[in-house]
């Protein structure tokens, strides 16, 4: 429900200013309006001259940071980031989490959450902190059973790994590709925009259009609507403008995944994440000719020879990537006891490319031709 706006920035100015304060961060903007800063991150510290509320702000280039006084000093500093046209306050103290974001309107939307009372622990005792709060609203939405949880943690702690702390683009323009039920899009959005306080631009992408038509009304029921779209369409045509720094495939089926990493290329994506499901491309070639050399004992066998072309298929497309100027990394994002589709390819853009020899000598030693060698060479 909308509350009025400068209402909810005095609640956030009281917590703000309390000794429980935590940690707080002011990052997006409002529609309209530009802050002078792009980030501002506060927490109290302690230093020889006493307790300080430290201010970090980032002007897009560099971040600042100076320790003020309670008191007078904290009050105009306080003040003067909250006048300041910022489109998210995330906020934590000692009792409560506030999390507000600004609508279009110029409303609030105020999500709070009373902090946990647990007992003190070792830290070998200490329960793994969640990155998306197991009480947050999102949870009543998209399901929040306990498999589901997992594998949003498991995710959300591999996105967080890839992308920085300070520095990124504002907007955040992300696309998810095959992207379905979108519970991973929805966990996506909720945690860049309402934990790392980031103004986020998403579209999802679905061939299916009841698949669209669905998400779009979750996402107007959780107030995302607008910054969170959704397009049905196949991923190699699906209109996507302007392009996205973030590219998300998550279980795209089979050479699905090229065709999303093939776009992520095209459109010089920063970031890609892709977890991969189903490798029949590569099995089915590997059936059609006889393995090299003494391989037969791999891909002789029906099991064996699936499981290898797995790890042919995406250790071809980590090449292909590097071969294109990204840094790729192949990680295990999720326990196989959860899932069977637990890799994660994880790529970041800098632009240095690596040599393609390897790949070629195991393209011909195997005779494969991967689909994503297919679609980057028709692009030229």
């Amino acid at each position: 429900m909308p509350e009025d706006l400068s209402t909810a920035l005095a609640e956030v100015r009281g917590l703000l200013l309390d000794p429980g304060l935590t940690r707080a961060v002011a990052a997006g903007r409002r529609r309209g309006a530009t802050p002078s800063v792009v980030r501002a991150e506060l927490r109290p510290v302690a230093l020889k001259a006493g307790r300080r509320l430290q201010i970090v702000t980032n002007d897009g280039a560099r971040p600042h940071t100076r320790n003020v006084a309670p008191g007078r000093e904290a009050d105009e500093a306080v003040d003067a980031l909250l006048a300041e046209p910022f489109g998210n306050w995330h906020v934590e103290s000692a009792g409560t989490t506030v999390q507000l974001r600004v609508t279009k309107k110029g409303d609030a939307q105020v999500h709070r959450q009373a902090a946990a009372t647990t007992p003190q622990t070792h830290d070998h005792d200490r329960v793994r902190q969640h990155l998306l709060d197991p009480g947050d609203p999102l949870w009543e939405v998209i399901g929040g059973t306990a498999a589901k949880r997992r594998q949003v943690d498991a995710f959300l702690r591999a996105l967080a790994a890839t992308l920085p702390t300070d520095g990124l683009p504002q907007p955040l323009r992300v696309v998810d590709l095959g992207c379905g039920n979108a519970y991973l899009t929805f966990a996506a959005y909720r945690y860049l925009t309402a934990v790392r306080g980031l103004e986020v631009e998403m579209t999802g992408v679905d061939v299916r259009e009841d698949q669209r038509d669905r998400n779009t009304r979750l996402a107007a029921h959780l107030g995302y609507a607008g910054p969170l779209r959704f397009a049905a369409g196949t991923i190699l045509d699906a209109a996507v403008d302007p392009a996205p720094h973030l590219v998300l495939a998550l279980h795209a089926c089979d050479t699905a995944t090229d065709e999303a990493l093939h776009r992520a290329v095209g459109w010089g994506a920063e970031w890609i994440l892709a977890a991969p499901c189903c490798h029949h491309d590569i099995a089915a070639q590997l059936r059609r000719q006889p393995a090299p050399g003494p391989y037969q004992l791999i891909t002789g066998q029906g099991i064996l020879r699936e499981r290898f072309a797995d790890v042919l298929t995406d250790s071809l497309r980590a090449a292909l990537l590097r071969e294109r100027g990204y840094r790729v990394d192949v990680t295990e994002f999720i326990d196989s006891a959860h899932t069977p589709r637990n890799l994660l390819l994880r790529a970041r853009r800098t632009g240095q490319t690596g040599p393609s020899h390897e790949y070629e000598e195991l393209v011909t030693a195997w005779q494969v031709r991967p689909r994503l060698a297919e679609l980057l060479a028709d692009r030229g």
